[in-house]
C-alpha cells in the first residue's frame, strides 16, 4: 500500500545576496510509516562555479547536520518526527535552506527518498 509523504529540496545558496542556488539533497517525511530522512550530495562544481571562495568543509558539515538532525541527535532528540520535518523546512536565510515542500505516494519512503536524490540532485 502507498502511504502519503511529504519532501522538500535541500538547496545550496552560497551567496544569498545573489540567490543563485543548487540542489544538495532532498528531505523526506512519511508520517504512515514514521520515517525521517536526508539524502545529501554536493556537487562542488557547480558550488565553486557560484561562489569560487565557498566554504566547502563547512558546507559539508552542516549537510551532515541535516542527516544527523533526522536521526534525533542533538536538541532535535526532544522532538517528533513531524516537528523536526517542520522546523527543518522553516524559512531561513542561511547558505543552506529547505525548498518548498511537495507530496507524493510511496510503498517505501526509504527506496522514494533515493530516486528523488538521483532526480532533483545528482
Amino acid at each position: 500500500m502507498r502511504s502519503p509523504y511529504e519532501y522538500a529540496v535541500i538547496q545550496a545558496v552560497p551567496r544569498i545576496e545573489r540567490g543563485e542556488l543548487i540542489n544538495v539533497g532532498v528531505l523526506l517525511y512519511c508520517q504512515q510509516k514514521d520515517f525521517l530522512a536526508a539524502r545529501t550530495h554536493l556537487h562542488e562544481g557547480r558550488l565553486l562555479a557560484l561562489d569560487p571562495d565557498a566554504d566547502l568543509e563547512g558546507i559539508r558539515a552542516a549537510l551532515a547536520s541535516w542527516e544527523t538532525t533526522c536521526a534525533g541527535d542533538g536538541a532535535s532528540r526532544v522532538m517528533s518526527l513531524g516537528e523536526r520535518f517542520r522546523w527543518m523546512v522553516a524559512p531561513r536565510s542561511t547558505v543552506l535552506r529547505a525548498g518548498a515542500v511537495h507530496m507524493g505516494l510511496a510503498e517505501d519512503p526509504e527506496a522514494e527518498l533515493d530516486r528523488l536524490l538521483t532526480l532533483l540532485v545528482r
